[in-house]
């Protein structure tokens, strides 16, 4: 659940836009990779996307416009079973409404 340093760029650019469109409202979608349990895994997932969505509150963006799921292992991004799938799929995806 810790941001990289690329992620904390580009959360910082997706906090300007939110700035400028506030009828935007974003539903942070946290992921995990397929190691582990499935209780295991929706925990790892609710806390990359709450970690997402704390840090987007820091920025200013009122937590009222954001809101968390975890999907945990149940929607891969990529279905190998590698070290390099597996990275791709511990991660958070946005979903934008207005």
């Amino acid at each position: 659940a810790t941001i990289d340093r690329e992620g904390l760029e580009a959360l910082r650019a997706n906090a300007q836009i939110m700035e400028k469109a506030t009828d935007v409202k974003v539903e942070i979608q946290g992921h995990a990779d397929e190691r582990g349990t499935t209780d295991y895994n929706l925990a790892l997932g609710e806390q990359r996307a709450r970690a997402i969505f704390d840090y987007l509150v820091s920025l200013g963006v009122a937590a009222d416009r954001l809101r968390t799921v975890s999907y945990g292992k149940e929607r891969p991004l990529d279905p190998a079973d590698t070290e390099e799938a597996y990275a791709k799929n511990r991660r958070a995806h946005f979903s934008v409404s207005s």
